[in-house]
């Protein structure tokens, strides 16, 4: 018995009342055996040894044995028995004669370390001779069981104090008799009180460390004594350094590794250096310390078992069964696992302190991923709650909570809300992007909305499809545009979703625009659905959310940088939290501005909200509590602007008293001097992207540029706007600024040399209230006074699409979601709207909608007033041009997929090649085919090409030749030209017809002489197959598009590359055209994309054509190369 090893008088009182209550306890069925057990440093050996020591002093001690790790050589176990049997006849002399019977009896017993038969003749026999010579309960004490191998009988009264190890556990956790007790489930408020009070007593003697610095030990202490206990020792530690000094020194390092000489001998007795139990258990404490959130041990067991590799899926116990020392969680397999303290994954994931037992991130953001989507694919079905109805809402439904725990998983709803996440962290894979296609492309998407929904967090979704959107954009899979789908899906219903989950399939699911991918992907899954017979819309709608509970007008709003919340600023003075995919307030208004809030702000953590206002304040809050934190005070009229250092340390502040402050958010103070130098009211500040300028502008008509540490302006103002500047923003890249201005202007500037570029954005018919870039600097969004929202190409200096028109008055504020895909707004008509970004360059007739699958190939009538397609549908389609309506019936013969068409010259016949390995030739008036089907190729057929005086046909196919028909007579002229080593993937005649290039997955162009004669070497220089070429209009110059993401142009006579490759597209290149004149290159991408380049300067002209929602297939130029059509596996072709 310790006497210093005691609890603290005031701590632990309620575990200590617990047991004394127990031990006091006269009634014949009290348990026996108490058993307190707890991680390593929760405190066990004081509370036993307070209770040893209490009962020693009332003269009710029996014994107290305890083991210790550093006597584990003395056999301590098999002296348990004989020692308490010592103690226990020092307090009885009845005891102690029948005792000394005993030993008189068999000498063995003196020696023997047999510890059952030490249990029956020195203890149990003995007492049952004198028990009635005992009065009242009698206690034994025995702590840190788990430093022995004892087995113990349980059939009368002890105290018994262990780890939860997996052998007392199994001998004591379902015995009779025995009363269990963890600390390790122990209220937190009542350890943090009891810590509190250690820490206080022991500091109280030592100099600075006041009640703020009390609470931050306790608060890393984390729930464990032990750590406190040596965090206080370090403080007082010896000669070397002062108080303050040790304290500073625990905060910032040394306190994550106080805990070192603990864990390293736990985790050699535990694991040791197994070959087979040390990489489990890296790769099972992996799992543990890079999932989101903390997971119960059979959840952790269920996505270990959907790991990649055989050799990880093991069941988790046979690790985590012996890790209830280090980790909580193990004896309640309720409970979540949690480390002891948080510095033991600091400890695992440093390998200067772990060295063995180092566990590094790997690639375990692919396993969970992987899990993740394994589990979703298993786990979802239809109405996963067994819901009876849709008439009764989620919080209508009475056991809807007993439903979700018992159908909804751990496992389940961590996938659900997580997968994307970990598949946000790994790089592009093929294999992984399948198990994401698994979920998207069918109708498990609306299994996991309605999972989510019930869940409380349908609204997430729409932040995991676009971690999925972005994943994908470096892949060759149509999964993306269901994924963009989804979002917007999230964006116009979750509401209604949220509140009824049956919602999703009578409501959602049937006001899907028709001609969305999703709806076109679920709609035949879903076939008792309603139908919509009138006036839905076939496209998503711009407007998706209104958020209204200001009372007046709207001045400001901002996104998180998870996009997730919206915060804006009123003239009703509060400041408000909106939740973006619901369009409902967070919380309550916050309050404290005395009159009309200018301007807020989110921090880049998400954690603190600044707002400026005109009763000269600017004031920071906290985002999640909703309450005030700081309050900034120095300028001397109304702060119209705020914003966050990228660092999140500073705020920057512009006001109507002509000056930008900066300001220190921690210490609540101005940094430096005011920033002087506008002559009138400045209206709006922005900080660069990197933190080093402040940009600001003014009702003085200009923008002024300031070093953000220095405090001084750089370079001269701005100028060019003819009236008030009313806000501006820096380029995600900080390399422009952006300025809007009462002069109904749109201005772009070089951050760095001070001029604008390029002329005005115009278009609005009042003053441009806001401003602000795209996530990827390629658009500009604007907000004015004529009530109008607008999007501008920075590239080419023009609107994008239509205005946003439903605001009823000024619109005062706007801004970009941090991932492009959302705009809010807020305005003097009192809402807050948020509306699709994903809005293009404006078509110039509808789409072209028809084909039952996707369109593989287009091309223009020579004329420009027809179009013809060939699709997977296995039909070939001919259309007008002007109206977008198809002419006549489909064209049909084929008996596979159609890879390619083209007009001949005179535009009287079609020629279409197919996986069927025909060629086919059609006549375009009376839609029948001309001569037989043309037969020769082994494969299928991927492209066809009439020559220019229309007697002959040229195509490609997968068996690797090019070969040359006559158009007349339908027969092979000659050999098959025979080279590459690939699949020939295009072909075409030069414009003189005496030349053919071809292009191959070998990587390689070929040209060829009609006649046969192969011209030259190989043109080479791409790096990955060649999906498409094209000749010049003068036939010296040859185009190409390949998988590697480029375009290449080539000198004919040459055989050389002209300048370097174009650079643009993010996935393969699918097709290329040449203009009319040769001077525009047109290009169509797997990444849904069409772009236009000049031929000569080989630079992108203008924005990407977005509007498609799959890979663009094929592209072509009209006659008059005004326009450009696209097909794509989307189903429909576009006119540009």
């Amino acid at each position: 018995l310790k006497t210093t090893q005691t609890c603290l008088v005031g701590t632990r009182m309620e575990i200590l009342q617990e047991i004394v209550d127990w031990i006091h306890d006269q009634d014949a069925n009290a348990p026996r055996i108490c058993w307190l057990h707890g991680q390593a440093g929760r405190g066990k050996s004081a509370v036993a040894h307070t209770i040893a020591l209490h009962f020693k002093n009332i003269g009710k001690l029996g014994s107290c044995f305890c083991f210790a790790n550093e006597k584990i050589t003395q056999d301590l176990e098999s002296k348990m028995f004989s020692t308490i049997a010592r103690d226990l006849a020092d307090c009885n002399l009845t005891f102690r004669r029948e005792l000394a019977r005993a030993i008189a009896e068999d000498s063995m017993l003196r020696s023997t370390a047999d510890v059952v038969l030490q249990w029956e003749k020195l203890l149990v026999e003995p007492l049952s001779k004198v028990s009635g010579g005992i009065w009242g309960n009698v206690v034994l004490v025995i702590d840190a069981l788990d430093e022995t191998t004892a087995y113990l009988p349980s059939n009368f009264r002890i105290l018994l104090t262990s780890r939860p190890l997996p052998d007392i556990m199994l001998a004591l956790r379902d015995a009779q008799d025995v009363k269990e007790i963890s600390l390790d489930y122990v209220p937190a408020a009542s350890i943090e009180r009891d810590i509190h009070l250690y820490v206080s007593k022991e500091v109280e003697r030592f100099g600075g460390i006041d009640e703020r610095k009390i609470e931050h030990i306790t608060w890393m202490a984390n729930g464990l004594f032990v750590w406190a206990r040596l965090a206080c020792e370090f403080i007082k530690r010896g000669a070397g350094g002062t108080v303050m000094e040790r304290f500073d020194d625990l905060t910032r390092s040394s306190g994550m590794s106080l805990l070192d000489r603990m864990y390293r001998p736990l985790l050699e007795s535990i694991v040791g250096r197994s070959p087979m139990a040390l990489p489990r258990f890296r790769s099972l404490m992996r799992q543990i310390i890079y999932t989101e959130e903390p997971l119960p041990m059979d959840a952790l067991h269920a996505m270990r078992m959907c790991f990649r590799h055989q050799h990880d899926c093991y069941p988790v116990a046979v690790i985590l069964n012996y890790m209830g020392s280090l980790l909580g969680g193990i004896t309640d397999h309720s409970k979540p696992i949690r480390p002891l303290h948080v510095s033991f994954y600091d400890f695992l994931t440093d390998q200067s302190r772990s060295g063995d037992y180092f566990v590094d991130e790997s690639d375990i953001q692919t396993d969970l991923a992987v899990a993740s989507l394994h589990v979703l694919r298993d786990g979802l079905h239809f109405n996963i709650c067994g819901l009876e109805s849709s008439y009764l809402v989620n919080s209508e439904v009475p056991d809807l909570t007993e439903r979700i725990n018992a159908r909804i998983p751990h496992h389940l709803s961590y996938s659900c809300r997580f997968w994307a996440k970990h598949l946000q962290a790994t790089k592009f894979d093929h294999v992984l992007a399948g198990h994401v296609r698994c979920i998207l492309q069918n109708e498990k998407i609306l299994f996991w909305f309605e999972a989510l929904s019930l869940l409380g967090v349908l609204g997430d979704a729409a932040v995991a499809l676009s971690y999925t959107v972005r994943w994908l954009q470096v892949s060759r899979l149509d999964a993306t545009a269901l994924a963009k789908d989804g979002m917007k899906m999230i964006h116009n219903f979750s509401s209604a979703a949220s509140a009824s989950t049956p919602h999703l399939y009578i409501s959602a699911l049937p006001f899907t625009p028709e001609n969305t991918v999703l709806y076109r992907a679920l709609n035949t899954k879903f076939s008792c659905i309603a139908k919509v017979a009138g006036g839905n819309s076939k496209g998503w709608p711009l407007a998706q959310v209104v958020f209204q509970g200001h009372s007046r007008h709207v001045n400001a709003v901002a996104f998180s940088l998870d996009g997730t919340r919206v915060v804006s600023g009123s003239s009703d003075k509060t400041v408000r939290i909106w939740d973006a995919e619901k369009g409902l307030q967070i919380g309550s208004p916050l309050e404290g501005h005395s009159s009309f809030v200018r301007s807020v702000a989110f921090s880049s953590d998400g954690k603190r909200i600044v707002s400026g206002s005109d009763d000269k304040t600017v004031r920071v809050w906290d985002a999640n509590r909703g309450v005030q934190i700081g309050l900034l005070q120095g300028h001397t009229s109304y702060v119209t602007s705020v914003a966050f250092s990228p660092n999140g340390t500073r705020i920057v502040s512009g006001s109507w008293d002509k000056t930008v402050r900066v300001w220190d958010i921690d210490m609540g103070v101005q940094v430096g001097n005011p920033l002087q130098g506008h002559t009138d009211w400045v209206t709006s500040v922005a900080v660069s992207p990197d933190g080093t300028r402040i940009v600001s502008s003014s009702n003085d008509e200009t923008i002024r540029v300031w070093d953000a540490e220095m405090g001084v302006q750089v370079g001269s103002p701005l100028q060019g706007h003819t009236d008030w500047v009313t806000s501006i923003a820096f380029s995600p890249d900080g390399a422009r600024i952006v300025s809007g201005s009462s002069d109904e202007t749109v201005r772009v500037w070089d951050a760095d040399k001070c001029v604008q570029i390029d002329n005005s954005l115009q278009g609005h018919t009042h003053c441009v209230t806001s401003v602000a870039f795209s996530p990827d600097g390629i658009r500009i969004v604007s907000g004015s006074s004529d009530k109008t929202v607008r999007v501008w190409d920075t590239d080419i200096g023009v609107q994008i699409g239509s205005p946003y028109q439903n605001h009823t008055s000024s619109v005062k504020s706007v801004a970009f979601s941090p991932d492009g895909t959302r705009i809010v707004s807020g305005s003097n008509d009192q809402t807050i709207r948020v509306w699709d970004a994903d809005t293009s360059v404006p078509q110039i007739d509808s789409l072209f909608d028809g084909h039952i699958s996707s369109v593989i190939s287009v091309a223009s009538s020579p004329c420009g007033t027809r179009i013809v397609s060939g699709s997977s549908d296995k039909a070939v389609r001919l259309w007008d041009a002007k109206k977008g309506m198809q002419i006549g019936s489909p064209l049909q013969g084929h008996t596979d997929c159609i890879r390619s068409v083209a007009f001949s010259f005179d535009g009287k016949r079609i020629v279409s090649g197919s996986d069927d390995k025909t060629v086919r030739v059609w006549n375009t008036e009376n839609g029948l085919q001309i001569v037989s089907p043309l037969h020769g190729h082994t494969d299928r057929v991927t492209s066809v090409a009439f020559s220019h005086n229309g007697t002959k046909i040229v195509s490609g196919s997968h068996d690797k030749t090019v070969r040359v028909w006559d158009a007349d007579r339908g027969v092979q002229i000659g050999s098959p030209l025979q080279g590459h080593t690939d699949w020939v993937t295009s072909v075409v005649f030069s414009p003189n017809d005496t030349r053919i290039v071809s292009g191959s997955l070998d990587k390689t162009v070929r040209v060829w002489h009609a006649d046969r004669v192969k011209i030259g070497g190989s043109l080479q220089g791409h790096t990955d197959g060649v999906t498409s070429v094209a000749f010049s209009p003068d036939g010296t110059r040859i185009v190409s598009g390949s998988s590697d993401q480029t375009v290449r142009i080539w000198d004919v006579d040459m055989g050389v590359q002209i300048g370097s490759p174009f650079h643009g597209h993010i996935s393969f290149v699918t097709s290329v055209a040449f203009s009319a004149d040769g001077t525009r290159i047109a290009s169509g991408s797997n990444d849904m994309t069409v772009r236009v380049w000049d031929a000569a300067r080989g630079v992108q002209i203008g924005s990407p054509l977005h509007g498609h929602t799959s890979c663009v297939t094929t592209v072509a130029f009209s006659s008059d190369s005004t326009s450009i059509v696209s097909g794509s596996n989307d189903e429909t072709m576009r006119i540009w």
